[in-house]
């Protein structure tokens, strides 16, 4: 397993995964493990963001990311604040740079952004001094996402060269599927995806293999089978039959997940889960199902982005370690 060059990230924001360079991945995950240690111990807190505040900006539903982020700001002594959207003045017409400019004026450190327009975050940044963490912007980017799942698979394989991962479902409309596949990818894992023909983009990245049956794209003998969530909200057309159908075509039903296990596969799924869409009832008490590991480990895997987006924009940062005991 490759580690880190650096040792610390030199960024003020975090907006995608192909900003990153490897070692900037290489170093969150391996920061990511002794905030995930803190979680066996009787007092979970720790100093390293007291006296900081985060805001977190939620234009979209959310209730795994965001209380994620909450939590992982508490666990580093950070105060934290959320914002309603529903109850503020962008229900009036309040632009969102001068909803920012507002919110600057209170001295926000970290801002936590999701938002349905993609590149939102991006602008953000561009106008605030607070360090910027995109939380998923439209079908673009959902960078921690990917990077809690690289990790919970790097806990099951040190080394991820060589393995496969099968993503399977909407891939057109899924910013996770973006942000994932290209982690993997960079992280030395042959990545593929399976869905409906109507759901898969016209153009795919090169590194990206198409299969066109659940079958065929088992025989392939993946490693992890990632399921997309069924994202109902962001079709503006009818992309298949019906949801009996789709199950029938590319959910896990009862025959591929005898055949799931009888290879060992893992089972992966980003959350909310909908069962008997994507997947039967059995497959959440599978042995190699790490969808709750995924939501546990989203928790270090964000303390760790808040922790060095902190150090890189403090002027001398201290090592790693005092920090973390």
């Amino acid at each position: 397993m490759r580690k880190p060059r650096k040792t610390r990230m030199t960024r003020k924001d975090l907006l995608d995964i192909e900003t990153l360079s490897l070692d900037e991945i290489h170093l969150i995950l391996e920061t990511a493990k002794p905030f995930k240690e803190l979680f066996t111990r009787s007092v979970k807190k720790v100093p390293p963001l007291k006296g900081k505040t985060v805001l977190q900006l939620f234009y979209e539903p959310s209730t795994r990311t965001r209380t994620s982020f909450e939590i992982a700001a508490k666990r580093l002594s950070a105060d934290v604040a959320n914002f309603a959207v529903a109850q503020s003045s962008v229900v009036k017409g309040e632009s969102i740079l001068d909803t920012v400019a507002t919110l600057q004026s209170m001295k926000s450190d970290f801002i936590v952004i999701r938002h349905s327009v993609a590149g939102v975050p991006e602008l953000i940044a561009r106008n605030t001094t607070a360090s910027v963490i995109n939380a998923g912007d439209g079908f673009h980017a959902h960078p921690t996402q990917a990077l809690l799942d690289a990790y919970t698979l790097r806990e099951i394989f040190p080394d991820l060269a060589g393995k496969k991962v099968l993503i399977v479902g909407d891939i057109l409309h899924s910013r996770v599927a973006r942000s994932t596949s290209r982690c993997l990818h960079r992280l030395g894992m042959n990545v593929a995806v399976f869905g409906a023909g109507t759901l898969i983009p016209s153009t795919l990245p090169p590194h990206l293999s198409v299969f066109s049956c659940f079958e065929e794209a088992l025989r392939w003998e993946p490693d992890v089978v990632y399921l997309l969530r069924l994202q109902l909200e962001r079709q503006k057309a009818n992309f298949f039959p019906s949801m009996r159908e789709y199950h029938h075509s590319f959910g896990v039903t009862r025959e591929r997940y005898r055949d799931i296990v009888s290879r060992g596969i893992y089972v992966m799924h980003p959350g909310p889960v909908n069962r008997g869409v994507e997947l039967i009832d059995e497959v959440m008490d599978y042995e190699r199902c790490l969808i709750n590991q995924q939501v546990e480990n989203g928790i270090a895997v964000r303390m760790a982005v808040l922790y060095l987006l902190n150090l890189s924009v403090q002027e001398k940062a201290p090592d790693l370690a005092p920090a973390l005991v």
